[in-house]
């Protein structure tokens, strides 16, 4: 993958560029009509000022090394649920972020013998065993923003070729459907339910239900959020309700899905005992801070405890699912080849004679990447360039 690389359209960047710098120089002047004053808006400490003390936000948090105002991304976040400017401040970031760490930077790091980018990926980069990728970093694109994947329209197929994204669908609660052995969970997989729409018809009640989509959507950010051991804090800041509702809808999720509650509580007592979790396939993690005395360490601990071998199993998956690829391509002598794992997509570069034949190779060979008790579903979408095949 790093030795093949991916094409990169310069003439899309080059446009994307100016339509960012027009876009940052309107948001800077939004942001200080809203403020009231010109300032420095990548200055911490200034917009502090204007939004704390001349604004009279509420304070959040302060900096521990400094004890001035926080302005970081969970601050503005909160703040940006009821007023404008830090809305704003947030927009600002992100397409700054966006324009410098790759609209800009990528053109430069297009090889000039290949015409592509050749990233690095990293095998031992990621806790949880994940491949990570650096020189550019093309795992950190956020797929959740028009500005993110607008950026991936910049990463096409060679002429003739074609892009082929596969991409597992909700890996990680598939495996802890298998881990766990509930028997809801395992149900609404083998029986291929929409697993949001089921928990949302298990955890709320019909009057709630009145309202499906907002259902779905909360239970979508509960059963993602149980994987990575979100607290009632945590959800009701997700959700932007209230503490008392977070907690029922967790209790009411553990007491629907109790298979879940007893490996969470099975896993604790576990790792306390031995200091250490495995995945599926026997990869272990040390959680040497499980007996820590500070209490968000040892918080954090069982956090990572128990979305290890979640994570963990679905990063082996991933790899392994490559390695039969790859093998399989090799086999059928195809000249089509593995560009990128991003996450659990892999990207492919296809010529169109083999888009057919590549297409069936791939999902046979992610989809009995792993036996589970529930199937393994791979999404693929064919298309010119990356964003189109997301």
């Amino acid at each position: 993958m790093e030795d093949t690389g991916i094409k990169v359209d310069r003439g899309i960047l080059q446009r994307m560029s100016s339509e960012m710098e027009k876009q940052i120089h309107d948001l800077t002047g939004r942001i200080h009509e809203a403020a009231g004053e010109e300032f420095n808006i990548n200055s911490p400490k200034q917009l502090g000022t204007i939004l704390f003390e001349k604004l009279n936000l509420p304070i959040r948090k302060k900096t521990r090394k400094t004890g001035s105002y926080s302005t970081d991304q969970a601050v503005l976040e909160e703040l940006a649920r009821t007023y404008e400017l830090p809305k704003l401040i947030l927009e600002f970031r992100q397409i700054a972020k966006l324009k410098s760490t790759y609209v800009d930077a990528l053109p430069a790091l297009i090889h000039p013998q290949t015409g592509r980018v050749h990233t690095s990926f990293n095998q031992t980069g990621a806790a949880t065993g994940r491949l990570s990728s650096s020189d550019p970093n093309l795992q950190n694109i956020p797929i959740r923003s028009e500005t993110g994947r607008l950026i991936r329209r910049a990463f096409v197929a060679e002429r003739g070729n074609v892009l082929i994204s596969a991409d597992y669908s909700q890996v990680e609660l598939r495996v802890l459907a298998h881990l766990s052995g509930d028997e809801v969970l395992v149900d609404a997989f083998q029986a291929g339910e929409d697993i949001h729409d089921r928990t949302a018809r298990e955890v709320f009640s019909e009057n709630e239900m009145r309202n499906p989509a907002e259902c779905r959507r909360r239970a979508k950010v509960i059963n993602f959020g149980i994987i990575y051991g979100l607290s009632a804090f945590g959800l009701s800041q997700t959700l932007g309700i209230s503490r008392e509702d977070s907690q029922a809808f967790i209790d009411a999720y553990f007491q629907r899905y109790r298979g879940v509650r007893t490996w969470l509580d099975a896993t604790l007592e576990e790792v306390r005992e031995t200091g250490l979790v495995r995945t599926l396939f026997g990869r272990i993690r040390p959680i040497p801070d499980i007996h820590s005395k500070d209490y968000n360490m040892r918080q954090f601990a069982e956090r990572t405890a128990l979305n290890s071998p979640i994570q963990g199993t679905a990063a082996d998956i991933i790899k392994i699912a490559m390695i039969r690829v790859h093998k399989a391509l090799q086999q059928k002598q195809l000249s089509s080849k593995i560009l990128l794992q991003v996450h659990d997509e892999l990207v492919l570069e296809v010529p169109g004679s083999e888009v057919e034949t590549v297409s069936s190779l791939v999902r046979e060979q992610m989809e009995g990447a792993a036996t589970l008790e529930v199937p393994l579903k791979v999404d693929l979408k064919v298309a010119e360039n990356w964003m189109d095949a997301k």
